[in-house]
């Protein structure tokens, strides 16, 4: 049960990102490192860096410069983000690499790793979203409304947890196959971006 496997990994790290609580803290990855555990911890630290550099950029009092700079930083962890989710996948290639495909296979409309991705996401929301219905500070009618909200996402994780085994079920009966699409992000290119390659004419 792959996504049972990765999601107390992500609870960890989610956690321990919080002791601190800073987008500029180093990475402390528990893991060996070259082992999936370590690619998961390091998977969703970019993720919940991420989502606080989200929270801060919609400050409204944010300095233009100091905004500019993280949108950079948003960009550049998303490029991150795609590399690491595409790494996943290597690995879910390489354990189904001898598996015989039917001749009726088919095709999920995304990846294993880009599943994972969404449960990565997951781990975050519920944790927030637990941080806001429990918050001390806030109104009994906002805990109440927080907590309807965390009880859906954890019936989500639980869906989430079902349809992810059943898709590496289905990849290793050999029901159905995987191909990894490179994702060519555009915005990062300097070759591919008409902002950028026109300013080097």
């Amino acid at each position: 049960m792959f996504a049972e496997f990765a999601f107390p990994i992500f609870e960890r790290c989610i956690r321990e990102y919080h002791v601190i609580n800073d987008v500029y803290q180093p990475t402390l990855n528990p893991y060996e490192k070259g082992s999936i555990e370590y690619l998961l911890y390091a998977k969703n630290w970019v993720d919940t860096v991420q989502w606080h550099y989200e929270d801060i950029i919609r400050d409204p009092q944010i300095d233009p410069v100091a905004a500019l700079d993280l949108k950079r930083k948003i960009d550049a962890s998303n490029q991150v983000r795609t590399d690491m989710v595409e790494y996943i996948d290597s690995y879910f290639l390489q354990k189904y690499s001898g598996v015989q495909v039917k001749a009726n296979a088919k095709i999920n409309t995304e990846s294993p790793a880009w599943a994972i991705d969404r449960l990565s996401i997951l781990a975050l929301k519920i944790y927030h979203m637990h941080e806001e219905a429990t918050r001390p500070d806030a109104s009994d009618e906002h805990r109440a409304k927080c907590q309807e909200k965390l009880n859906v996402l954890l019936d989500q994780k639980n869906d989430m947890f079902t349809s992810i085994s059943e898709l590496l079920t289905d990849i290793e009966n050999g029901d159905k196959y995987m191909k990894v699409y490179k994702q060519m992000k555009m915005y990062n290119d300097e070759d591919l971006n008409p902002v950028l390659y026109q300013q080097k004419k």
